[in-house]
Formats: C-alpha cells, structure tokens, sequence
C-alpha cells in the first residue's frame, strides 16, 4: 500500500478540476512523468493505463451536479462505479451520503480514491473487482465516461438497466456513440473544458442522465 501511495504521489500533482474547483485531487499534468509516458511504458512496468489520475468530463459533470444538489444523496448509499481517483463519490460524501463505496477494477485507482478522499476530508469503502452482473446495496448508482467503446457499453448498459429496477442509477457521458439515446431521463447537460490529449478537442458537451429500467 505504501508503495503504491508513494507511485502515485510521485506521479501526480494536486490540483483542482475545472469544473469542481472545491475538491482537490491527484492528477497527471502536463509537467508529471505519467502524462508524459507512453502506454509502451507502462506496459514495461506492468501498470495499467492510468484513467484514475485523469479528472474525465463525465466524472466531473457528477461532482458538480450532486454539490448544487446535495440533498440528493443525503442519507444514502452512494456506489460509484469505474471510480477511477473518486471524484464523483468524494462529492457525495462531502454532500452527506450516509456512505460511499467506490468500485474500480484497478487497485491502484481504489487507492488513488481513498487518498482523494483523505486530501478532501471524507471517507470512501473499496469494493475491488468487477461487480458487473451483481445487484450492489446501494441507493444511488454512480457513473461516468464508461460507454468508449461499443464493446464496454453492449456489457455494462443492460446491467445498469437492471440496477435501475433496484436503485436510482446516473450516467454522465461526453457524447460518445455507444451511450444511450433511449430509455434515459436528463439531469443535466453542460460543455466541459478537456484536453486534446485527453479527447483529441478541447470542450465536450456532457450529459447526465437517469437510466430507467427496462420495461415490465
């Protein structure tokens, strides 16, 4: 664990999203080793492309609809789902979630949550591995930027569908192609400053939105 705290803090600086300038986060900048690296080079390492120390469009389009909004998640079991460094569960916890618990297939994006969490003041339970296909206890399912690829979307959409009969579940997607267009209910909608690094532009339009279940 030490290790592992130690590579990311080596690896990040702390800054503040754009959109969320309350939080404050580890994250790869232009001047950190890990933006510079190539995925040949983590791969050398045995390190998994870094999603978590990126603050992803959807991500931040969470954190910043549920702090104008906290009286949505007071009270309740937050769950945020691919939370790659937490950003969207950290804003829940600060909004009074009665406890978050962030999923990440990566251990090292659970332990760049949980430090997340400490630099913000709040806590975060780790649920490691994929839960994809479970029914997770939580009130609110949480998650962005997850549809990249027809691939990923065609496996996680109808698991969120099925969640939806048991939870509330929110999307935030930056107008990718595999999101879906049906059977979904807008939240919000905003266009988010990134990087052309990041998604090759520099604004995407991002949406939030509540899946709904599918139909009896």
């Amino acid at each position: 664990m030490r290790d592992a705290e130690n590579f990311i803090a080596s690896q990040t600086v702390i800054e503040t999203a754009p959109l969320v300038p309350e939080l404050r986060l580890h994250l790869a900048t232009e001047i950190t080793p890990i933006w510079q690296a190539t995925e040949a080079h983590l791969a050398e390492m045995n390190i998994e492309p870094p999603f978590w120390a990126f603050a992803w469009p959807g991500s931040q389009l969470l954190a910043r609809f549920i702090l104008d909004n906290p009286a949505l998640v007071q009270g309740r079991i937050v769950l945020d789902f691919a939370c790659g460094g937490g950003l969207a569960g950290i804003a829940a916890a600060r909004s009074g979630a009665a406890g978050v618990l962030a999923n990440d297939i990566d251990p090292l994006a659970l332990q760049a949550a949980q430090i997340n969490a400490a630099l913000n003041g709040v806590g975060l339970t780790r649920l490691e591995g994929s839960i994809i296909g479970t029914l997770p206890k939580a009130d609110l399912l949480l998650c962005g930027d997850v549809c990249y690829n027809q691939q990923m979307a065609d496996q996680i959409i109808p698991w969120l569908r099925h969640c939806a009969t048991r939870m509330e579940v929110w999307m935030a997607d930056p107008g990718r192609p595999y999101a879906p267009k049906d059977g979904i209910e807008t939240l919000s909608v905003m266009e988010l400053p990134t990087t052309m690094e990041l998604e090759s532009r520099t604004a995407r339009e991002t949406r939030l939105c509540r899946i709904l279940p599918l139909p009896a």
